[in-house]
């Protein structure tokens, strides 16, 4: 074979090579993006607000607006076992107050989360279900996923930010924090739809007697 076939051979099989080595990029940039997106978004029904609602506190704290909210999910059974192995679990619920603005885009007024950690104690066999310096201790997770689905008295707002005569718009939601799991799960948390628990949006009436 003369030399310059062999080059043409060589620049052939180069090429063919190319052209192979970006499909293979294209087919791994595709998994990528649906384990990025589709995952999550197969998920955002597996969290049901089931009610929200605003109200004043009914306390001594005066011009205080709280959050009420009843959540409905069942644990999947992949992380029931990972919180009795001992991975603690986090779950955020998020509150959002927007004004309506017609020549822009909403202002949003109010944006608070509350976090829940979640954890296991084999020496005590208790559960623990903690948000900021409280925490509670349950027998069983049953008890714990009860007080973890129910909302009461949060304080999201202060009622000075709800004027009379404007409108408001305000939404609820809760997901697992996959982002403070160990590393290794939160790969899995990227094709697996039972480490992507969430919900969607769900709107908050805001009602005028809120405003001062």
């Amino acid at each position: 074979m003369s030399f310059a076939a062999r080059q043409l051979d060589s620049d052939f099989a180069a090429a063919a090579a190319k052209r192979a080595t970006l499909k293979l990029l294209r087919s791994v940039c595709v998994l990528v993006f649906c384990a990025l997106f589709a995952a999550p978004s197969a998920a955002a029904d597996r969290i049901a607000v089931q009610s929200a609602q605003l109200l004043l506190a009914d306390d001594n704290s005066e011009g205080v607006v709280v959050l009420n909210a009843q959540f409905d999910f069942d644990l999947p059974s992949v992380l029931e076992d990972a919180v009795n192995r001992g991975i603690a679990l986090y779950f955020v619920v998020e509150f959002e107050l927007f004004r309506p603005r017609w020549y822009w885009f909403d202002k949003k007024l109010v944006d608070v989360t509350r976090t829940y950690r979640l954890t296991y104690s084999p020496l005590t066999r208790q559960y623990r279900l903690a948000t900021g310096a409280l925490a509670q201790p349950f027998d069983s997770l049953a008890d714990a996923l009860a007080t973890l689905r129910r909302v009461r008295s949060w304080r999201v707002a202060d009622r000075t930010v709800i004027r009379p005569d404007d409108d408001y718009t305000a939404q609820v939601r809760m997901r697992l924090d996959t982002s403070q799991l160990p590393k290794p799960f939160q790969v899995n948390a990227l094709t697996n739809r039972d480490w992507t628990l969430a919900s969607d949006w769900r709107t908050v009436p805001v009602s005028a007697d809120l405003a001062k």
